[in-house]
């Protein structure tokens, strides 16, 4: 069998793939960039084929590293598991959940202090993701993610089902009695759902009226929330999101359903230690109908 290339060449092509930034990587992996650079295109030679596209300012995967990322993460995976399996972890290392901003701001920060003064000797570590991309292979005990709940090798249960309507600042939703009102007022996109502005106006019967309206795109739902809530426009929001904000209403009552939904997920080979059990177990709680 031919030799491995080194251990440190193989985390400095994942962390890079996964994140298309050897600046990133870098970060990650606590190194330089150039320190990056130097172990891809070592690697590449030792493995006669080119794994990234450079272009000028940006990176992609050649369709070998696309190809070959995926076995990669899964012998990691593998190699964790099987580390935690035989030497165990320590017993106090934190409970990571790793999920998008928008929950961690507006689904989780209300609900946590609960579970924390319930379980107070179970720490917690919150970890950010923005991209389906950036949701990896290991590092995280529990995710929450957005999708249709089809992920191989993870269990996963909704956090039940949503719709999307408009939201803005009450200042601005008094101008707002019907969806014909959204003339001339800006759009917030988000990025990344399935239903956006688009499909919100074919149902309200006015797609003609996006070209009547400011556009503003951003690259969270996060970012897109707040600009609502400062008068910035009007944003399309998930309805479970708003129960805790006081600074968004919902001037309109028409409701986008959406197939997407967010999802308490967690891989189904690891042996779950009991403090994430408990996590997992406790947020199941919080789904409305579970009990």
């Amino acid at each position: 069998m031919a030799a491995l290339p080194p251990l440190l060449w193989l985390q400095a092509f994942e962390a890079a793939a996964r994140t298309l930034s050897f600046t990133a990587a870098g970060h990650e992996l606590g190194v330089t960039q150039a320190a990056i650079s130097q172990r891809i295109r070592l690697l590449e030679d030792r493995l006669g084929q080119k794994l990234f596209v450079r272009h000028p300012r940006s990176l992609s995967l050649t369709p070998a590293g696309r190809a070959w990322l995926p076995s990669l993460q899964d012998a990691f995976t593998r190699l964790a598991e099987g580390t935690q399996e035989v030497f165990g972890g320590t017993t106090d290392a934190p409970v990571t959940l790793r999920t998008t901003p928008v929950i961690q701001q507006n689904w989780l920060a209300p609900r946590l202090p609960a579970f924390q003064r319930d379980h107070p000797t179970i720490a917690l570590r919150l970890v950010s993701a923005i991209w389906p991309d950036d949701f990896g292979p290991g590092g995280a005990d529990l995710e929450i993610r957005y999708g249709h709940g089809e992920w191989p090798g993870m269990e996963a249960v909704t956090l039940g089902d949503d719709c999307m309507l408009p939201v803005c600042a009450p200042s601005l939703a008094a101008t707002i009695r019907e969806p014909a009102d959204l003339a001339g007022h800006t759009l917030l996109h988000a990025v990344g759902f399935a239903v956006g502005w688009p499909a919100w106006l074919e149902r309200a019967g006015l797609a003609y009226l996006e070209s009547r309206c400011a556009a503003l795109t951003c690259d969270s739902q996060v970012m897109s929330l707040a600009l609502a809530a400062q008068g910035g426009g009007v944003a399309l929001a998930h309805r479970q999101l708003l129960a805790a904000r006081q600074d968004l209403v919902a001037p309109l009552d028409l409701a986008m359903p959406t197939d997407e939904a967010f999802w308490l997920v967690r891989p189904v080979r690891r042996a779950p230690r009991p403090e994430a059990v408990c996590l997992w177990d406790w947020l199941r709680t919080q789904v409305p109908g579970a009990g």
